[in-house]
């Protein structure tokens, strides 16, 4: 690579820097602000100022405006792969088809690795919720307006930065693990999915913590003046993305874990031991040394 090459990437980074002290300085003091930080973030987690009107008949959170518009956009997107895309899958598949297809190829190793009987339901339900949680942490990236009560102009949030979706994503799936559970083992699949009581809590607060933290900070940053240029692209972007990704991943895996413990009947839990250690037991023997003569 030669020289001039190396110095390009530089001087671009030090005339946007360059460029930015400058809009600094030349902005001068900000203008204003119709909130404090702290009504803004309070405003952030409660949305006691900041409602939308649905369809005129109640005021409700944005988020929930939000968590409608995913399931739309989820639903229509799911309708268009069904009845254009996938019946044209190919032998040898091209670049969607193979995204599709890796795609779903995770979310089933998921749940054949944590219940390998029964798992034709559970690999539906975490695409799904898998899908569900990408998208809806996505949503808040292209900054969709809406009006609220008030008349201002307020960006609809992440669906389950909304403490009332979150709940309502932890419950529904600790639903989901326990008819799953009745279901494939009758009584004993209820005792265990009752012992873990606490499990929709944690799923929700860990949603709702992980979304919220990232809009939080993001809005720190948009609060100070000289913080507020590029940076609040880069930083928001970053959280977003992370955010997606991993709570997608960690719900997911959780929910076919449980699902695979309390589903999974005990007889095949004894099979499956008594399996291991016969394996175990003739790999004990073959790997014995030869005794020399």
């Amino acid at each position: 690579m030669s020289k001039k090459k190396k110095v390009i990437p530089i001087v671009i980074f030090f005339v946007i820097l360059i460029a930015i002290i400058v809009g600094i300085i030349l902005l001068g003091k900000p203008a204003p602000r119709a909130e404090s930080l702290s009504e803004t973030m309070r405003d952030a987690v409660l949305h006691e100022s900041m409602k939308v009107s649905l369809f005129g008949l109640k005021d409700v959170n944005p988020g929930l405006i939000s968590a409608f518009a995913v399931t739309a956009i989820l639903g229509v997107f799911a309708i268009i792969c069904r009845i254009f895309v996938i019946p044209r899958f190919k032998e040898i598949p091209g670049k969607f088809q193979l995204v599709l297809e890796s795609v779903v190829g995770i979310f089933r190793g998921m749940a054949k690795g944590n219940s390998p009987e029964k798992n034709k339901v559970l690999s539906a339900y975490i695409f799904t919720a898998g899908a569900y949680i990408f998208v809806g942490t996505l949503f808040e990236l292209f900054g969709f307006q809406a009006v609220s009560t008030s008349g201002a102009s307020i960006p609809l949030p992440a669906p389950l930065a909304d403490i009332n979706g979150a709940i309502a994503m932890g419950c529904g799936s600790y639903l989901f693990i326990l008819i799953g559970g009745i279901a494939n083992n009758g009584f004993h699949g209820l005792l265990g999915t009752i012992k873990e009581f606490s499990l929709p809590l944690s799923m929700s607060f860990r949603l709702f913590g992980a979304l919220l933290s990232g809009a939080l900070v993001t809005e720190l940053v948009y609060y100070s003046m000289y913080l507020s240029f590029v940076l609040p692209v880069i930083v928001g972007v970053l959280f977003t993305l992370l955010h997606a990704l991993i709570q997608a991943y960690v719900l997911t895996l959780l929910v076919s874990i449980f699902y695979g413990e309390v589903s999974e009947k005990k007889l095949e839990k004894g099979k499956r031991k008594k399996k291991n250690k016969e394996k175990n037991n003739i790999n004990t023997n073959t790997m014995t040394p030869e005794v020399s003569k």
